[in-house]
Order: C-alpha cells, then sequence, then structure tokens
C-alpha cells in the first residue's frame, strides 16, 4: 500500500508539472504575439547555447574564448528582452515556469534523491487520513481567529481577563511560529477545560507552519496510542505503520491533542515518554493539548513524564467561558 501511495502521488507531480508547462506555454505564445522580437531573441539564447555546448565538446582545450564570448552575447540577449517586457508592462518573470515548491520543482524530490517535504507531507497526509484535518484547517486558522469571543471581564480570581489572557497567548504562539527554525528548545503545553480555544489555536500553528512547508503531525493521544498499538501487535500495512511512527519521533512539530483521554497504562506511559523525550533530546518541537490539569496530569503520568512536560515545556493555562455556547 506504501508503494501504490508513492506512485500516485508520482503522477499527481506529473499531472501538476504538465499542468503548470501548459500554462507557461500560454504565456510564453501571449508574449510573441505582442512582442514578435522576444521570439527572435529566444530562438537566438537557444542557438548560442548551442553553440556554446558545441564548443566545450568539439574542442575541449581551447573552448573558453567560444564560450565567454557565447556568455557576452546570451546575456546581452537577455537584457534586450528584459527592456522589452518592462516597457510593455509585462513582469520579467511571466515567462518562467511557476512551481507549486520552488524547492523540488515539483518533482517531490530534492537533487540528492532524498524527498522534499512537500512530498513528506502529501505522504503524511494520506498515511494518516487527515484529509478531514485539512478541511478543518480552511476554517480553524488565524485569519478566522476572533479575539472578541474571548470574555473581557474578570474570570474566578484571575490576574487577566479571559481576553487579555487569550491575547497572551496568541502572541506567544505567533513568536513560537515565527522563531520555529530557531534551536531554542521551546515547547508548548495548552492546559484548560474544554471549550476554550485549544485545538483551535493548535489548528492555527499547524496552518501556518504547513503553509511554511514544515512536516507537522496533528494527532490525538487516543490516535497516537493507537499507531503505537497497531505497530507493536503488527496490524494494518507494515510499511504505513512504520512510517507513522516514525513521523511522531522525526516530524517538525508534533502536535498531541487531547492528553488524557487515552487509556493509561505502562505501556502508554513508557511510549509517550519515550515520544516526547526522543523529541526534545533531538531538538524537535512538540505542542501537547489537554483538559487536564497540572496535578491531574502529575496523578496520572509517571514523575518522569510529568517532571519532562513541565521542565522543557511552556504551560499555558486556558480559563474563561465555555466558548461552544457562544
Amino acid at each position: 500500500m506504501y508503494n501504490d501511495i508513492l506512485k500516485e502521488l508520482t503522477f499527481e507531480y506529473e499531472r501538476e508539472r504538465n499542468r503548470r508547462e501548459k500554462a507557461r506555454r500560454r504565456r510564453v505564445d501571449n508574449v510573441y504575439k505582442r512582442i514578435p522580437a522576444i521570439r527572435r531573441i529566444d530562438e537566438e539564447i537557444f542557438r548560442t547555447g548551442l553553440d556554446m555546448s558545441k564548443a566545450i565538446i568539439g574542442n575541449p582545450e581551447g573552448y573558453k574564448e567560444k564560450v565567454e564570448k557565447a556568455r557576452e552575447t546570451i546575456e546581452a540577449l537577455k537584457m534586450e528582452k528584459a527592456y522589452l517586457l518592462t516597457e510593455s508592462n509585462i513582469p520579467l518573470e511571466y515567462m518562467d515556469m511557476e512551481y507549486g515548491c520552488e524547492i523540488c520543482e515539483d518533482t517531490g524530490y530534492l537533487k540528492n534523491g532524498e524527498k522534499c517535504n512537500c512530498l513528506k507531507q502529501k505522504l503524511v497526509s494520506r498515511a494518516y487520513k487527515m484529509s478531514n484535518l485539512e478541511n478543518i484547517l480552511e476554517i480553524q486558522n488565524f485569519r478566522n481567529f476572533k479575539i472578541e469571543v474571548f470574555d473581557d471581564k474578570p474570570f474566578d480570581g484571575e490576574d487577566l481577563t479571559p481576553r487579555e489572557n487569550m491575547i497572551d497567548i496568541v502572541g506567544i504562539s505567533e513568536g513560537f511560529i515565527n522563531n520555529f527554525d530557531e534551536n531554542n528548545g521551546q515547547n508548548l503545553l495548552f492546559y484548560g477545560t474544554t471549550g476554550l480555544g485549544k485545538t483551535f489555536l493548535c489548528s492555527c500553528i499547524a496552518k501556518s507552519l504547513l503553509d511554511k512547508n514544515k512536516i507537522v503531525i496533528y494527532q490525538t493521544a487516543f490516535t497516537i496510542l493507537e499507531i503505537l498499538e497497531n505497530r507493536r501487535f503488527g496490524k494494518g500495512d507494515k510499511r504505513i505503520g512504520e512510517y507513522q511512527y516514525d513521523l511522531l519521533f522525526e516530524s517538525d512539530l508534533l502536535i498531541i491533542d487531547d492528553l488524557g483521554t487515552e487509556v493509561s497504562n505502562t505501556f502508554t506511559n513508557a511510549e509517550i515518554f519515550n515520544i516526547v523525550n526522543t523529541r526534545i533530546i533531538n531538538g524537535k518541537k512538540t505542542i501537547i493539548s489537554t483538559n487536564l490539569t497540572p496535578k491531574e496530569i502529575s496523578d496520572i503520568y509517571t514523575d518522569r513524564i510529568f517532571s519532562r512536560i513541565f521542565d522543557k515545556f511552556l504551560p499555558l493555562k486556558f480559563y474563561g467561558r465555555d466558548l461552544r455556547w457562544e
């Protein structure tokens, strides 16, 4: 199944490249019709480049002078072309290929043969069946974040109103996104009762980093437990199971939503600690969202997990009225 998914994605990349190439050809033909001189320039650039290649092959020892002259000719032709485009108010890059991913040029692979992040994320989406999440991210993102839904009145003895508190949390989250590539060891713990915006904010962060071509794994603790158990007991497609498991450790960001909803036992506690601890050691960032209080986390999980979370994570408390009633 893994190979089938990879093959299907390869075809998708090919179709996308063909679509973009056809669009490029239409733009080029449009320019040639408007400015016939540019067709002549492009043809001359092509011939000059071909002559340069022939000179290198035909005279390996004495080609430098011809190559240098050809380069000067090509540079002059490009300048003439740029002048004609600018004079006609056409962007200089209008005739260039527009790639969905500039890094791999819509091939899915880097020049060294490794998978590009865009392909990795597509594999994540297929392997984790995240299409529903992707639909959610179109709604749950910073563009649709409404700070006014949070109460601006004092709440249960807290120093800040729920709105002031959320403004601080959003600011910290935006800093987390903007400084994501820095090796600052920052991880976030969102805690508070249900209906206070923890999952929504996790989605906002996930969407922002996905847009930056980061590998983001966003799963509930319960689903992560299923992945761990499937791997342990050999259920499902082995290649996909291993890939899912590896990404829990290797993704740029792991978001564990609803920590505490999974069945807690020696196996799950040990595995969660292993994931969190390994990511911390390897400098990989993690966000944990939970309805549990710090005391409840301490009661349910081992001291190792509790101390690791509160030592290496920035705890951010969500409070206020249940927004689901708003």
